[in-house]
């Protein structure tokens, strides 16, 4: 990883009490993301699609890919700022540019930017093969003061 002013304050496993604590939601039909590492400036996420996931034709759907961008922006976010639930997306961009065959995908998310009240992610889904399936840039309203973030 190229250098990065961005050092992360939360792990893995800070990172997943966070999700278990506030979104719970995102587990509701079963844990398929899991976070894979936190480094300086980026967060690795895993899915293991399940059926539900899949579209005609059998590869991996459009929404889910999304959501999963989305996902690992707010992560690598929160990884880098502390638990500041209150942080929203307010823009998110994907390019599908190949089908996303049924199999583990992988998202990783880096920062471009960390500000106090924006920060821009760029996430790049790629499948076990390392075949970009989808490229995301994403900003996120981070909540002045983070009054939110518990330690």
């Amino acid at each position: 990883m190229a250098d990065t002013p961005y050092k992360p304050i939360m792990s893995v496993a800070d990172l997943e009490a966070f999700i278990e604590r506030d979104f719970p939601q995102v587990h509701m039909d079963g844990r398929v993301f899991h976070i894979a590492s936190v480094e300086p400036g980026a967060t690795t996420m895993r899915l293991e699609p399940k059926e539900r996931h899949l579209r005609p034709g059998g590869t991996v759907s459009g929404p889910t890919l999304f959501t999963m961008a989305d996902v690992c922006a707010y992560m690598v976010i929160l990884a880098h700022i502390g638990p500041a639930k209150h942080t929203v997306t307010t823009n998110l961009n994907i390019n599908f540019m190949h089908k996303a065959a049924p199999g583990p995908i992988f998202c990783t998310g880096r920062l471009l930017k960390l500000g106090r009240r924006l920060a821009v992610v760029e996430a790049t889904i790629t499948d076990e093969k390392d075949t970009i399936v989808a490229h995301a840039t994403a900003t996120y309203s981070i909540p002045p003061g983070r009054k939110d973030t518990v330690k």
